[in-house]
């Protein structure tokens, strides 16, 4: 992407938000230098307007800001960068720097595990789980979601509330694995429910 660091002599201002609750964590700004360490480090990196300098959030509490993606608004003079922090984000120890509690709707974390596993399918890094199973084939993940829905059955009918919320969730992640190797994601699911949704 090209960037406009013209307009504000130098610096873009960056928003960052929490990828997995979307609630928005800060706002501060970036020089090309930032934005170069940042992409190459994945851990946020400011240009402090008071100290004159780079600064990598978290550089002092460790409670860095680690990329997942950044976008460019219409005008590529402002920049979204969506992360995932490692610790509050304020320097007065609150989850962001507006006040806000940075909880979320748990919901939204599907959509955030979504794209985990479609980049793990992407990019399919040795050692991971999730690149396993996609490399033994369609077969062996069905099979999976069979065996994690028959243990998911067994809890409900037999076992306690926490076996059967482990077991669903479970079922769920492989679920979105084996969507997500036939081309499909758990928003065409939502999309087909909402269609089926007689208010």
């Amino acid at each position: 992407m090209t960037l406009d660091f013209n307009k504000l002599g130098g610096l873009i201002p960056a928003i960052v938000q929490d990828v997995r609750t979307n609630v928005v964590l800060m706002l501060g700004f970036m020089n090309e230098e930032a934005y170069r360490q940042t992409v190459e480090t994945k851990k946020v990196t400011f240009y402090s307007r008071t100290k004159q300098r780079l600064w990598t959030k978290g550089e002092t509490s460790e409670n860095y800001l680690n990329v997942i993606d950044i976008l460019t608004d219409c005008d590529n003079d402002t920049l979204l960068i969506k992360a995932i922090p490692d610790g509050p984000t304020c320097h007065t120890g609150t989850d962001t720097c507006f006040g806000e509690a940075n909880t979320g709707d748990g919901v939204r974390f599907l959509q955030y595990l979504q794209e985990f596993i479609t980049r793990r399918f992407e990019e399919k890094p040795e050692g991971s789980y999730t690149t396993s199973l996609f490399e033994k084939g369609v077969n062996r993940m069905a099979q999976k979601v069979g065996e994690e829905a028959v243990e998911t059955v067994i809890e409900a009918t037999n076992g306690t509330d926490e076996g059967f919320i482990y077991e669903a969730s479970d079922l769920i992640y492989h679920l979105i694995v084996l969507l997500t190797s036939k081309g499909h994601t758990i928003g065409d699911l939502a999309e087909e429910l909402k269609r089926r949704h007689k208010v």
